[in-house]
């Protein structure tokens, strides 16, 4: 996630930090420590709340490459979507599990620890029991049916025992974005002798609109990649650079282009690997453009072949976080070249062709 910061990586999963968290941080730091302290603790409870859901998705077979915090919680991202509709409820399910876990440890603290009821302690002020409170609404607000929250994603894998995935996503982005408008109504207006009008409900209710949109959008690519093969929409036309040229050549390659990624070849012909604009950009901060683009470009992507399903292609390119995939044909020759753009514009397509109706 870009504006975001690495600070340690546990388990495999990188941990980042949003800037707009650490603004957060400041802010509360210029009214009070302990209220720094507090919300410190607070996005560690978030923090297991998300190393709930990767736990669960690496029983599965399922990586988490990193976890990423802001101020509205955190996100952890997997390297894919679950492919049954069982798997992506018990990951689901797995985070808000964790709220539990911790706000029944802090129940049993709290009481044992001078013998207060934890409702006491909250109207006291008391720290711990803050934690726990905010832990039960935690657990509350993730489990509404709405998209980007858990509680859509349960919905949906219930949904997908009944209906296609599409459709699946579909219902339950319709109902996360139900939630949203609701969300605004309540933050512009409040309840009269219930809620007051909250300027942070409407912040809530763009992110719960937007992840619900999103989500909705990822679906209908799934839908539209499985039936077609990745040669139905790879680039045709692109700049490849020989493992020998230098940052000089791959600059005059990028500004004589509209293409951001060049493929790599060997003395041989092969696909050595991929210069990405980042890199290039990266490695001119050093000064020196007679580095050959072999020490610079990146050697671990993949590569499909021309009959690959695109599904499958994206897929790859999901889990490898990878700017762009190389096509090869029978003969393993480069013919083409598979990036995020070509999906979206294959999705854009599909959506804009009127669809056939069965005889």
């Amino acid at each position: 996630m870009s504006w975001s910061i690495p600070i340690i990586r546990i388990a495999g999963i990188q941990l980042r930090i949003h800037v707009t968290f650490l603004l957060l941080i400041g802010w509360i730091a210029l009214g009070s420590s302990s209220a720094v302290i507090f919300v410190l603790l607070l996005f560690l409870c978030v923090v297991l709340h998300e190393f709930g859901h990767a736990l669960a998705a690496k029983a599965y077979g399922i990586n988490t490459p990193d976890i990423t915090l802001l101020p509205i919680g955190g996100v952890a991202r997997l390297e894919r979507i679950p492919e049954e509709p069982k798997q992506e409820l018990v990951i689901a399910i797995a985070g808000p599990l964790v709220n539990v876990i911790i706000a029944a440890c802090l129940y049993v603290v709290i009481g044992a620890r001078g013998h207060v009821a934890p409702e006491i302690a909250v109207q006291k002020g008391d720290m711990l029991a803050g934690l726990f409170q905010i832990n039960v609404w935690l657990l509350l607000f993730n489990l509404l049916p709405a998209f980007p929250m858990d509680g859509g994603r349960v919905l949906r894998a219930l949904l997908a025992t009944r209906l296609t995935y599409a459709r699946a996503t579909q219902v339950a982005a319709t109902v996360g974005q139900a939630f949203a408008f609701a969300f605004g109504i309540v933050g512009l207006f409040g309840i009269p002798g219930l809620f007051h009008a909250n300027p942070f409900l409407i912040f809530i209710a763009f992110f719960v609109y937007l992840g619900a949109s999103q989500e909705a959008a990822l679906a209908q690519m799934r839908d539209v990649s499985r039936r077609f093969p990745v040669s139905s929409a790879m680039v045709r036309e692109f700049r490849t650079l020989p493992a020998t040229a230098t940052l000089q050549e791959a600059v005059d390659a990028l500004l004589a282009t509209s293409q951001h990624d060049f493929p790599v070849l060997d003395e041989t012909g092969n696909v050595a690997g991929i210069l990405t604009r980042h890199d290039l950009i990266a490695a001119l901060h050093k000064g020196d453009t007679e580095i050959h683009v072999a020490d610079v470009m990146r050697r671990d992507i993949p590569t499909v072949t021309t009959g690959t399903r695109f599904e499958e292609a994206f897929r790859i390119m999901q889990e490898c976080n990878c700017p762009a995939v190389p096509v090869l044909d029978g003969m393993k020759r480069l013919v083409g070249l598979l990036t995020p753009e070509n999906v979206s514009e294959l999705m854009m397509v599909q959506s804009a062709l009127p669809r056939r109706r069965p005889a």
